[in-house]
This record gives C-alpha cells, structure tokens and sequence, in this order.
C-alpha cells in the first residue's frame, strides 16, 4: 500500500526542550542505545533491538508505512531519546492512537508528557483530529500517568485485549477529544 501523503513530510515540531522530527537512518545509533534496553520495552508490543540493524530495520518500517513517527530529540544536543506514534489513524471518523516512549535515562522528567502533549496539539490543530485515543497495559503506571497529565480520560479495561511476549494483557484505554471540534 502506498503511503499516505499526510503521512509525508511530517513538520518538525518544538517544545520547551525537545524537538520532534522525522526518524532518519543515522539516528539507529541513539534509537539502538535506548531500544536494546529490556526495561524500556518491558510494556512495547516488541522486544528489545538485539543488533543497531534491527534499529535501522525499526526506522525503515516507521518511515514506509501510514502511521506518523516523529523521533524525540533533545534541543541541547540533537540526542535522539525517544519516539511518538500517531497511528491506527482514521481520518474519516477523525481519531488515531498515540503511542510515545523514552530512553530509561531520561524517564521522569517530564519529556514523555511534554512529547504527548505537543503530538496531540498536532493532530487536533493539523490533521482536524477529533478523538485521540492512547492505550497502555494495565501494570504500566508511568504511561497511565503521561496520559492523565496531558488531559486524557480513563475510558475503562480492555480485558485480554492484546496477545503480546506469550500472554494475553488488558490495556487501560484513554481518550482526549478535540476541544475546539464540533461533535
């Protein structure tokens, strides 16, 4: 399937002390760094970069397909420390899925948010989203968090809801709905 055009040409977005920007091939270093981590992809859908191939393989996947994948980099020094997803984009019933991690490093201060923050900015004023869901496995309080500080509602518990490293989880489903949207 041929990319989507929205999906091209992402802009690059800034915050306080991030930048986020398109994935290029010469970030595998940073992404191998932070994603060869077990700690970091305890709660990921996939498991740790075994080689810095497999981060060029990642970078790949996310710069082809029809999702948006914006790396998170610091603004003092261009470190790549994380990535954000809007993905499962639905541009007919206006909603996607934020998804957002960070190197083990850098956890708790605050870059997850303000990357989730300023992701969401932009799918509603960008892209006209109206609902931007995120999901999270039940366990995985820290990102439960991010997603309370950005403003998303705990909609409930999707029992079983995804069969991930051997097993069945049930993810905490949150959603934020465009302020400035009709309904």
């Amino acid at each position: 399937m041929a990319k989507d055009e929205r999906f091209r040409d992402l802009p690059a977005i800034e915050t306080e002390r991030l930048l986020l920007r398109t994935l290029e091939m010469e970030d595998a270093e940073d992404i191998f760094e932070w994603v060869s981590d077990p700690h970091v992809t305890t709660y990921l859908f996939w498991r740790a970069h075994q080689s810095i191939e497999d981060s060029r393989d990642f970078i790949s996947w996310v710069t082809t397909d029809n999702l948006a994948c914006w790396g998170v980099g610091l603004t003092e020094n261009s470190k790549i420390i994380g990535n954000c997803f809007l993905h499962n984009v639905n541009f007919e019933h206006k909603r996607a899925e934020i998804a957002f991690n960070i190197a083990r490093k850098y956890w708790g201060r605050g870059y997850a948010t303000e990357t989730a923050q300023a992701i969401i900015r932009f799918g509603f004023e960008y892209w006209r989203l109206n609902r931007i869901e995120g999901t999270c496995m039940v366990e995985n309080s820290a990102s439960a968090r991010v997603m309370e500080k950005t403003g998303m509602t705990l909609e409930g518990v999707l029992r079983q809801y995804v069969y991930v490293k051997g097993r069945s989880h049930d993810m905490k489903l949150y959603s934020i709905l465009n302020p400035n949207r009709n309904r």
